[in-house]
């Protein structure tokens, strides 16, 4: 394989969205915008998904699926894949972490694990 889950590299940006969010409904809502750099020398495709959303209470949400927001990009080797998302959650704060599965141009599938990133609104931080 001519690429590796190290040669892949995620970089992640959160944002607390007040005007969605309804904290008396237990609803709080956070965007995040993820890029995916290939570091590589060959190309890999994002072929799916897995995320633990865990609140502040412990509770979990498993999500899972092909590709991202539609998508099931190819990533050529020296450039980067952005795409943006979201999470609902039942706390004021809370954590993400997951992996994509993706796919070697030899064929060969690999897994690149998502760093745990904090969903936190701004009023919280110290």
């Amino acid at each position: 394989m001519s690429i590796s889950p190290g040669d892949i590299r995620i970089r992640v940006k959160c944002r607390y969205l007040r005007e969605q969010s309804r904290p008396e409904e237990k609803k709080f809502v956070f965007s995040y915008t993820i890029t995916i750099a290939n570091l590589g020398r060959s190309a890999a495709q994002l072929m799916s998904r897995r995320w633990l959303i865990t609140d502040a209470s412990g509770r979990t949400q498993k999500v899972a699926g092909a590709g991202v927001v539609g998508e099931t990009p190819v990533i050529e080797p020296g450039t980067d894949y952005t795409y943006s998302s979201g999470a609902i959650i039942e706390t004021k704060s809370g954590t993400m972490s997951g992996a994509y599965q993706m796919r070697a141009a030899d064929g060969a599938e690999f897994e690149v694990p998502i760093p745990e990133f904090v969903l936190l609104p701004p009023d919280m931080l110290h």
